[in-house]
């Protein structure tokens, strides 16, 4: 159970990034869609907790140290070529919307240039990943209950001080900008890019353990983390919508109505997931490329780290909204795979299982 739990941490605090935790993701990905929305949330954890489940055991099994065992295993030889290039592009991907992220927190609440806050980042993130993958699981892990219990303060909040009808709200939050037309390819879209930001992640915390029932316990625990986290953030974002909808940072905002305590306090959490997140795509993209054990390795991440400081002055918002979408749809072909390989393990469980009794 404990490193259930473990996995658990991780799988959430690698997920939970810039975009997720400052409340961004959740405004153009559910919210815009009024209370539609929370049908898009369900859909989302129940897709977190299945690909979650999957994708740690099959690390498990195959004792994996990058995303690329696990990637050939559930797509092929051909097909896992392609998947394994737009993984390890987008791992890049989101480490530089990390960067961006820090940048617009660092500026928000303290006026620091959002270069300086990225900067700050990049050195932290680059620190990090030089240590053992074992230790960046115990440092992501750590900090998802406490990310967790300021969602809750602030999505409680936000429900108490709504002074506005929710007939009147959803009128609103329609009016948003959503990344797609409709709140269920919505919902598919958003756990794809992110299971596609996440597996390397994954598969290397399910190689941590040798029982897959432990590691695919701690995904299933993790996806339901998650599909927590969206709900309360969602509930944020749509009680409060007519404030918070043209915010790079809102759950930040809401943090600070309520108290500056309290939006420092969720400044230092949301930087610590920032944190978290570019941690888990850096190392994961480094490992794909040079092995871990290696002097090259050692050269390698703070290249990368500094590449993607340079890249992250396109901006947060822009990053969030244009990378995300196009990433989620290229993902859906990860998630189909996923589900025929699971499909395929219980059809050869159930022929294994026939052929037993009839010995």
């Amino acid at each position: 159970m404990r490193k259930s739990i473990q996995i658990a941490g991780a799988y959430i605090g690698t997920i939970v990034g810039a975009g997720f935790a400052s409340g961004l993701e959740v405004l153009q990905f559910f919210t815009s869609f009024g209370w539609l929305s929370f049908f898009g949330v369900i859909v989302a954890t129940l897709l977190f907790a299945f690909l979650g489940m999957n994708i740690t055991q099959i690390g498990s099994r195959l004792q994996t140290h990058s995303h690329k065992e696990v990637v050939y295993s559930i797509c092929g030889r051909y097909l896992g070529i392609a998947v394994d290039i737009i993984i390890t592009f987008f791992l890049f991907g989101v480490a530089v919307i990390m960067f961006a992220g820090a940048g617009s927190t660092f500026q928000q609440q303290f006026g620091i240039p959002s270069a300086v806050g990225s900067l700050f980042m990049v050195a932290l993130t680059i620190t990090t990943c030089l240590f053992n993958v074992e230790k960046v699981i115990n440092i992501i892990g750590s900090i998802t209950p406490v990310l967790i219990a300021f969602v809750l303060i602030i999505a409680a909040y936000a429900l108490f001080t709504m002074d506005t009808s929710f007939t009147e709200l959803d009128k609103i939050a329609q009016m948003q900008k959503s990344s797609t037309s409709n709140w269920f390819i919505s919902g598919l879209l958003y756990v794809s890019f992110n299971i596609t930001s996440g597996v390397a992640m994954l598969a290397v915390m399910g190689g941590t353990t040798k029982d897959d029932k432990v590691a695919g316990f701690g995904g299933i625990l993790g996806g339901l983390g998650l599909g927590l986290m969206l709900i309360l953030i969602n509930v944020g974002m749509f009680t409060r919508i007519n404030d918070v909808g043209s915010l790079d940072i809102p759950m930040l905002y809401l943090a600070n109505e309520i108290s500056p305590i309290i939006g420092v306090g969720m400044t230092i959490v949301l930087l610590a997931m920032i944190f978290n997140t570019a941690v888990g795509m850096l190392y994961g993209f480094s490992v794909r490329i040079v092995k871990p054990s290696s002097l090259k390795f050692k050269v390698f991440v703070p290249i990368i780290g500094l590449a993607g400081f340079a890249a992250s002055f396109v901006g947060f918002t822009k990053l969030v909204g244009t990378l995300y979408p196009i990433t989620g749809y290229l993902g859906f072909t990860l998630i189909a795979a996923i589900i025929i390989a699971w499909v395929r393990g219980k059809q050869n469980s159930h022929i294994q299982t026939i052929e037993n009794k009839a010995i």
